[in-house]
């Protein structure tokens, strides 16, 4: 039997939850899903700047998991753009917390 898998602390929330290919009708349009814990990667490394390290502090979980989400992200996001696909943000494995260290 596998082990549970942690909450991840996310900080921010999404301004929107969905972008799409302009001109493209969303019916005719296959969706990528991105988790709220694999935004909240995204955010941490590639906008605010984070080593991996103190990014995955931040989020409470250990840095080879962090180096996942965010692999996995990555391809998301790649696959959504390449391929003109639509990205929705929703769902994950996580809790908010107000607080920032």
């Amino acid at each position: 039997m596998s082990r549970p898998r942690l909450c991840r602390r996310c900080f921010c929330k999404p301004c929107a939850t969905y972008f799409k290919p302009r001109g493209i009708p969303l019916r005719h349009l296959k969706e990528v899903v991105l988790a709220l814990d694999e935004f909240e990667a995204i955010n941490l490394k590639d906008l605010q700047g984070f080593e991996q390290e103190q990014a995955a502090k931040k989020m409470k979980i250990s840095q080879p998991t962090f180096n996942r989400l965010i692999r996995e992200a990555r391809k998301k996001i790649a696959d959504a753009i390449v391929n003109g696909k639509a990205l929705k943000i929703e769902g994950g494995n996580y809790t908010f917390s107000n607080r920032q260290r």
